[in-house]
């Protein structure tokens, strides 16, 4: 849009206004008056005189005006401003632009017009307003319900086309710089947002659209007077849909494209820029064409204006080539279609002159027979044929057909309607291209069209271009003011009103003195132009003569040429002169068979073959004609859509941020039909005010209303009556008052409210005289009694004064006599003080000398001494640097030898390697021979103690008995009588001694040989001790060397690891087969006994099976075994399989805090070994049964139920599998593998969980996860825990989401207060308050209703408390982002009750993670820190004096600069009437907003929801704690089977 401010514009503004013009102006009142700088300035009446005001404006000036062009101001709006300007209390031109004003000075850019978008353009980056985020919030709003925004806009439009199945459009309008393009880009945007269709190559509908703009630019735009690259065409983007609301294909719609200007331009402006544009081109290209300088063609050089400022015609043709390339045009069609441009240039620059015969040219010169043939060539035609078709003319008629020649004028004519087709219809391929590359749905249904066209022109020079510019604008004005003036209709219908006698604002006045016919301005212009001897001057007669009584068409007085038509934003001037030169349009038959006989495919292609009838005619065509005919047809597109608006304005010429051109705006609003909308809008209710927003402004008008018991519509309606007004309207939800009527009630309450003020002013005024008395006479009591006091001080101050004088006098004469002592006194010491001094300075002098001197020596001997040291230490390391050199030269040498020793030790390495296997057998042989040797160790020392004991006790018997032998001869002795037979006795016992004595001397020798055999059993013990060590020395260096060589163990593990799995394999079947032929139940009955000496020495260390053991076992446990028939393994362990997965599809509940069903599962996949095996089905087995479970995902039991089953699962897993190959993981006891084949399936049967299987088996074993031994993973397992992984995380996502869907739509209810009721506005605030307050803590509480729920839920199947955590640390975020999202998009949520009402509610999720603990809550609080600084910001008192770094370091650390200005401009108080943050805080954030902008720092205010999954499996393993599966119970329905006996627990 290009427009100029006028006088006359700006007078039939306010006329349009003087309708609302008030009559309740008085002294006092705050109004707006018109200013010639600044549009509208406010200020206060001061005087008022008859029809004229006085107004003492804000600047100071004095200003005078008619109370008809005062309007009233809304003292009571907020600072910034509304979202929609419908809900201004004075809906007038003043009232609109300080509107705009206040909120484009916080950067919120767009406001609305009832349904209507303004969007004005901030010359900075915004990214914060077009992030995904942000369309989140827009998706599925109501319109209305989020701040103004060009989503909002797309929203509706979608969603109205997908509910009511109907095309809709956005009519997208404003001046060049206004944001046109970039609202554009947006709208598509957002509709691709919704649409989800991704165009050719990843590159999106919107991309392939705006791909072509620069194609389109080049060959459509041009330079005018105020716009170096206006669009001179108008252009429809058809966004396609199918039924499903998917965008299916887009289309470019091109209209009214100004044919005229290829031949005819005016200074200063130019041509297309294509021309240009292949004139910069490289000399190689201009060669070709033969072209030259711009200034060198007729159709450029008719303005001096060839180069734009900043542009370089020759980059730009670069990158047009580029853009070409990029919508699909090939190299030879880009080549075509410049051969055309250059073609239109030589054309216009062929010339006529008279020739010999009458009304006949012939080419001027031989320039012109040069152009003529270069335009011949670059078309590929026949150049006598294009002279003959410039300068002939073939008449056809009934008899014969006639060839005339025609005069170098029409000529010219001729040479010029053929360029403007050509052009045109180039133009036209172009587009058609360009939807070819985009892609076309034929199927499309329905579609969203966006409309970006060129504005209303007014210059100081306007010509025919610019009539029909202006005459499309018109059009497009009727159609948006009926559009307009349906939405008021469906406004009053909805709130059921009368408005039948309202009157439509329409325009058809001026647009039938355009287009009608036959009497329009176009007809007599097609008219004028196919008489020859018609002027302009004839032609401007004309229209005097035939509107000299039309209102909207006048005549100026000093021209014979103008003419002015009064539009709807303003009177326009138009020059005549080049009316009907720009108008005439011919087509001709000749030109047409001239080029579709082109031997250029693509010229050809341009003009197909024409019906017969009209081949051999030239037939008159206007351009005005044309031009009404496309605009009949956009028009009819237009209306078969429902059409949404979007006015975009450019604050300010400069293309600088922060820059509000009042003036400018105001022009375009008007250009733009905003004010024209307004305008609509005072003819019926321009004021509209809910019965809530009524009584709370009006309410102090009639008291007695509200203390009554009727509801807010007959408390509107009595008041409105108490006021006496008329024509007012009461809806259903809204009172509707005419023009002015809002100012009178203003008016009157203003009267209340003063009336009220002084009353109370008296009040005060009493009671502070009231006061100043009674302080007076306090005040002259206080002084009475002061002034005797003072008195009596007096009388008694002489008295003392008497007295006094004599003690001073006393006192004098002894002071007198005590100052000549002391003089005398003082001199005395003064002389002795002088003496003392002088001897006591000497004596210091001489010991001062004494102790330099002794300093002075000291440091110098302590010199002398350093010096001779350092010497010597410098010699010590010299020596020492000399000695070590040569021991590092020595040690040089050996290195070098030992490196000449490199090969030696290479073949020894490789000697070394092929030791391996053998070192590695010889060491499974010591280990074996050590065993031996134990073993029999073992024997001889039991058998060698055994008879030492025994001895031991002969000795003791033996000892015994001569002791009691010794006892009893003791005894006789004693007890015979000393008679005669006392000496035979006597060599008795003799010999009884001698005997023993022998006995025991026998006895002693017999002792000492034993002992001499222990001594030698202990030397040969020993000996083995010995013999032990040194082997256990060996083993030790082996176990040493095979560490050292473990890489290349692994190497040949690896290449023989499917050797060992079928070896395995075949291992198993073998030892399932019992002696008796029979097969054994289940692999895991057989029992592996160790070689002992008892059972004699098995070969090499094999495995003995034992057949009766065997036997005992099958019999103990499957008495039944021996009634079912016989069935192979595979069938037996698929059975077992079945059952398995049939037991876990039931819920088998917990046992000790432990999910059974991932127990036993886990039991039963260890001891089946099916981690190990290369294939098995049960892993997708269990998966599919998890898979099945989880189906219903609003069964949160189910949900916890698996969630704790596969988190416990996972957690074995984690702890049981090892990749194959990861020796590195193993413990250190199983790294001496032996390279062997023997001695790995030895080594794998003794460390096999075929082992760990038989420790359960007898009661020990599987306990804890310490217990348990990792086996080496096959690809199975390792697939199969991938996929538990994925379902504990899709559980648990499935978990989170229900709960975030339960919660989300009271979220929406917690984030605004509900409205204060009415009989709060004058009593019983503080009951309302409550009751308002318990409804919205309801909200809260069914929140903490629905957390309590799922944590029980939770707590009821176990969940692991670090999965809870998560889970509910997720959903405090996710309440975060609702919560502060929504305070931020909504104006009406950023109020001081608002934030009052939110702290409350979050004090009821603080007191539930009290209550939840910290096991279970976690961090969850911390997360709802920005909603809580937010809140706390709203609710904080005295904000103006908070500086900023208060602000952001102390109330809003956590909130970012972009958070902060946002919460800061929409904060309002609607408690206390207290302002937002200052003003210069507010400029600070501003800054520091640019500063970050320029950093490429993100701008984006909203925060955004984190879905992903918090946590890996390492962080399971890590914070869930052990799991003892050692005592749980397996089910009911397997406990009894034979196949799962492993499963019962075993005693010790």
């Amino acid at each position: 849009m290009e427009n100029v401010v006028t006088d006359s514009d700006k007078v039939l503004s306010v006329a349009v206004m003087a309708k609302a013009a008030p009559v309740n102006i008085i002294v006092g009142t705050h109004v707006w008056v018109e200013d010639p700088q600044l549009a509208w300035i406010d200020g206060e009446v001061f005087k008022i005189s008859g029809e004229e005001v006085h107004v003492q404006t804000t600047n100071g000036k004095t200003v005078v005006a008619n109370i008809s062009m005062v309007f009233p101001k809304d003292t009571e709006a907020s600072p910034g401003g509304v979202d929609d300007m419908t809900k201004l209390s004075y809906l007038h031109e003043p009232g609109v632009l300080n509107n705009l004003a206040a909120r484009y000075e916080l950067n919120e850019i767009y406001t609305y017009t009832g349904n209507i978008l303004i969007a004005i353009n901030p010359f900075q980056r915004l990214p914060h307003l077009y992030d995904t985020h942000m369309m989140e919030q827009y998706k599925g709003a109501a319109f209305g319900e989020l701040s103004p925004h060009v989503f909002a806009i797309a929203e509706v439009a979608y969603r109205a086309m997908i509910n009511e199945g109907k095309s809709n459009s956005i009519l997208v309008s404003g001046e060049s710089g206004a944001g046109k393009t970039e609202t554009t880009k947006m709208l598509m945007r957002y509709l691709a947002y919704l649409g989800g269709r991704s165009g050719v190559e990843g590159r999106t509908v919107e991309q392939q659209v705006l791909e072509s703009n620069p194609v389109l630019e080049a060959f459509g735009n041009a330079k005018t007077v105020r716009n170096n690259n206006s669009s001179r065409f108008g252009k429809f983007v058809e966004i396609q849909f199918d039924k499903n609301g998917r965008i299916s294909g887009a289309a470019i719609r091109t209209y009214l494209l100004e044919r005229s200007r290829v031949c005819q331009i005016s200074d200063p402006e130019r041509n297309y820029h294509c021309f240009y544009l292949l004139c910069a081109a490289p000399p190689e290209v201009r060669e070709k064409y033969k072209l030259g300088s711009a200034k060198s063609f007729h159709y450029l050089n008719q303005s001096n204006c060839y180069v734009l400022d900043g542009v370089d015609d020759g980059q730009e043709y670069l990158a047009t080539r580029r853009a070409m390339d990029v919508v699909g045009i090939s190299e030879e069609d880009q080549d075509a279609i410049f051969r055309v441009v250059a073609a239109v240039l030589h054309l216009g620059n062929i010339e006529f002159a008279k020739g010999e015969e009458v009304d006949s040219s012939v080419l001027k010169d031989e320039k012109s027979r040069f152009h003529l043939n270069m335009t011949a060539e670059l078309l590929k035609c026949d150049a006598k044929s294009l002279e003959d078709a410039l300068i002939k003319r073939v008449m056809v008629t009934p008899e014969e057909i006639i060839t005339r020649t025609l005069d170098p004028v029409a000529a010219v004519g001729s040479r010029d309607a053929l360029a403007k087709t050509i052009y045109s219809r180039l133009f036209d391929w172009l587009v058609d291209k360009i939807n070819f590359s985009i892609g076309q749905d034929p199927n499309s249904k329905t579609l969203i069209g966006v409309l970006d066209i060129y504005g209303f022109e007014s210059f100081k020079f306007n010509s025919f271009e610019q009539f029909c510019i202006n005459f499309t604008n018109e059009k497009l004005q009727q159609h948006f003011n009926q559009h307009v003036f349906k939405m008021e209709q469906e406004e009053y219908t909805k709130e059921e009103i009368n408005w039948s006698y309202i009157e439509f604002v329409d325009n058809q006045d001026v647009l039938d003195l355009i287009e009608k016919k036959p009497g329009g301005i176009i007809a007599l212009l097609d008219e004028a132009c196919m008489f020859p001897k018609s002027t302009h001057e004839t032609f401007a007669q004309k229209l005097y003569q035939t509107f000299k009584n039309n209102k909207r068409f006048i005549k100026p007085k000093l021209s014979r040429t103008n003419f002015i038509i009064s539009h709807y934003a303003g009177e326009v001037t138009y020059q005549a002169d080049l009316f009907l030169d720009k108008n005439k349009d011919y087509v001709v038959a000749e030109h047409q068979d001239l080029l579709t006989a082109s031997k250029c495919s693509f010229v050809a292609a341009l003009f197909p073959p024409s019906p017969e009838e009209s081949s051999k005619s030239s037939k008159f065509s206007s351009i005005g004609t044309r031009f009404k005919q496309q605009l009949q047809s956009l028009m009819e597109t237009l209306n078969s859509t429902e059409p949404h608006y979007i006015r975009c304005v450019k604050p300010n010429n400069a293309l600088k941020p922060a820059i509000f051109e009042n003036a400018n705006i105001i022009q375009q609003l008007r250009c733009g039909g905003v004010l024209e909308a307004i305008r609509i809008s005072c003819a019926g209710y321009p004021t509209r005010r809910t019965f809530y927003e009524f009584l709370l402004r009006f309410g102090v008008l009639a008291p007695e209303v509200l203390d009554g018991n009727c509801d807010d519509q007959v408390a509107c309606q009595m008041i409105l009556d108490k006021m006496g007004l008329k024509g007012y309207q009461i809806g259903k939800t809204k009172v509707f008052l005419r023009a002015g009527q809002m100012a009178g009630l203003d008016a009157r309450r203003a009267e209340v409210l003063g009336n009220a003020a002084r009353i109370v002013q008296r009040q005060i005024r009493t009671y502070i005289a009231r006061k100043e008395f009674l302080a007076f006479r306090k005040a002259a009591i206080l002084l009475q009694s002061h002034w005797r006091g003072i008195l009596a001080c007096k009388l008694y101050e002489q008295l003392r004064r008497e007295a006094a004088a004599l003690k001073i006098q006393k006192n004098f004469r002894l002071y007198i006599a005590r100052e000549s002592y002391l003089t005398l006194q003082l001199s005395a010491i003064t002389l002795q003080t002088g003496l003392r001094a002088m001897t006591a300075r000497d004596e210091f002098r001489f010991r001062k000398q004494t102790k330099a001197a002794i300093i002075l020596q000291a440091y110098l001997r302590c010199h002398i001494a350093y010096s001779y040291y350092k010497s010597l230490q410098k010699a010590a390391i010299i020596t020492q640097c000399g000695w070590r050199r040569r021991v590092a030269r020595r040690e040089l040498r050996k290195l070098k030898m030992a490196a000449q020793e490199t090969g030696a030790l290479k073949e020894a390495k490789d000697k070394l390697e092929k030791r391996v296997e053998e070192l590695t057998w010889r060491l499974q042989f010591e280990k074996r021979l050590r065993t031996d040797l134990e073993e029999e160790k073992a024997q001889e020392i039991s058998k060698l103690q055994d008879a030492l004991h025994a001895m031991q006790m002969q000795v003791e018997e033996a000892n015994a008995r001569v002791i009691k032998e010794r006892e009893a001869a003791r005894k006789a002795i004693q007890e015979a009588p000393p008679i005669i037979k006392e000496t035979p006795v006597i060599v008795q016992d003799t010999e009884k001694v001698d005997q023993l004595t022998a006995e025991v001397v026998s006895l002693k020798a017999s002792l000492l040989s034993e002992r001499q055999t222990a001594e030698e059993a202990k030397n040969a013990c020993t000996d083995a001790e010995a013999r032990r060590a040194e082997l256990v020395k060996k083993l030790e260096d082996a176990d040493r060397k095979v560490d050292q060589l473990q890489e290349s163990v692994q190497r040949l593990e690896e290449k023989l690891s499917n050797s060992e799995s079928e070896i395995q394999v075949l291992r198993q079947q073998a030892l399932t087969i019992s002696p008796t032929g029979k097969t054994s139940s289940t692999r895991q009955r057989t029992v592996f006994i160790p070689r002992t000496p008892e059972n004699g020495s098995a070969l090499n260390g094999e495995i003995k099976i034992t057949s009766d053991m065997t036997l005992a076992v099958a019999n103990a446990r499957e008495p039944e075994s021996e009634e079912k028939p016989q069935k192979s393994l595979n069938e037996k362990q698929q059975e077992n399989q079945d059952l398995l997965i049939k037991c876990i599809s039931q819920t088998l509940g917990f046992s000790g805090g432990k999910p059974v069903a991932a127990c036993v599962v886990y039991k039963c996949l260890l001891h089946w070994r099916s981690f190990e095996v290369e294939r098995t089905s049960v892993f997708d087995h269990i998966i599919q049964t998890i898979a099945s479970s989880v189906e219903v995902q609003d069964n949160n039991d189910v949900l916890a139920y698996w969630l704790s089953n596969s988190s416990t699962l996972l957690l074995l897993l984690q702890h049981t599998l090892k990749a194959s190959g990861a020796a590195s993981l193993t413990p250190q006891r199983r790294r001496t593998a032996s390279p062997s084949l023997f001695g790995r399936m030895s080594q794998g049967l003794r460390g096999s969980p075929q082992s760990a299987a038989i420790s359960l088996f007898n009661g020990r074993g599987l306990s804890r996860l310490e217990d348990l031994r990792q086996v080496e993973a096959k690809y199975p397992a390792l697939l199969f825990k991938q996929q538990l992984t994925a379902f504990l995380e899709k559980i648990y996502g499935m978990i989170r989401d229900n709960l975030k869907k339960e919660i989300s739509p009271l979220l929406g209810l917690c984030i605004q207060a509900p409205r204060t009721s009415r009989a709060s506005l004058v009593k019983g605030r503080s009951q309302a308050n409550a009751v308002a307050q318990q409804a919205l803590i309801a909200h809260w509480q069914s929140i903490v209703k629905s957390l309590n729920t799922y944590l029980n839920i939770m707590k009821a199947n176990y969940v692991p408390p670090f999965l809870v955590r998560k889970v509910f640390t997720q959903i405090f975020s996710f309440v975060n982002v609702q919560l502060f999202n929504s305070l931020l998009l909504r104006r009406e949520c950023c109020s001081f009750s608002n934030g009052e009402y939110v702290k409350t509610g979050l004090a009821e999720l603080e007191q539930w993670c009290c209550e939840a603990t910290e096991e279970y809550a976690g961090t969850a609080w911390d997360e709802l820190k920005h909603i809580r600084q937010a809140v706390g910001f709203l609710v904080i008192h005295q904000k103006p004096k908070k500086t900023l770094n208060e602000i952001t370091k102390e109330l809003c650390a956590v909130l970012s600069i972009q958070q902060l200005y946002r919460i800061s401009t929409m904060y309002w108080d609607d408690k206390y009437g207290t302002h937002s943050v200052s003003s210069e805080v507010i400029s600070s954030m501003r800054v520091m907003m640019t500063e970050d902008s320029n950093n490429a720092v993100s701008s984006s205010f909203l925060l955004d929801d984190d879905s992903s999954i918090p946590f890996t499996v390492d962080d399971i393993s890590k914070s869930m704690p052990q799991v003892e599966i050692a005592d749980i119970e397996p089910p009911q329905l397997i406990r009894e089977n034979s196949g799962f006996g492993f499963l019962l627990p075993r005693s010790e």
